[in-house]
């Protein structure tokens, strides 16, 4: 599978993690579902961890959930995904993200250094929730 992530919406996604930094940024990605995966829009979500977590961690509440699946069907959209930034780190999923993740989202993972957005990356959960294999992303 591929995702489609128009440079606009990617650009949010990059604004996301260095407004978050030097904690997780984290949101909802609005699209739709195909053979390619299209971004539509994103929804920018507070970081629910307590205070000391908050650098390496980021928590989606169940109000937040409630409120991306209102806001993506006033939409008129589907939430197909997460995205994360993974403060002065690689954009990898740690082992906390396989942890939390569902196999049918895709997770676009953002390296965040020095306040700065470098590169994003996009994976998917392997069913049997075993590991993440790499999604391409395509930008246009």
């Amino acid at each position: 599978m591929t995702i489609l992530v128009p440079p606009e919406q990617l650009a949010l996604i990059y604004a996301n993690g260095e407004k978050a930094y030097p904690d997780e940024g984290a949101g909802f990605l609005f699209g739709h579902d195909g053979e390619v995966r299209q971004v539509i829009s994103i929804y920018d979500l507070p970081n629910s961890r307590e205070d000391g977590a908050r650098h390496d961690r980021f928590l989606v509440t169940p109000e937040d959930y409630l409120e991306g699946e209102l806001k993506a069907e006033e939409l008129k959209l589907d939430i197909i995904g997460i995205f994360h930034s993974h403060p002065d780190s690689k954009n990898v999923p740690s082992e906390y993200d396989r942890e939390w993740a569902q196999p049918f989202f895709s997770y676009i993972i953002t390296s965040v250094y020095n306040g700065k957005a470098i590169e994003s990356r996009s994976w998917l959960l392997a069913e049997d929730r075993s590991k993440f294999i790499e999604e391409p992303i395509q930008r246009n």
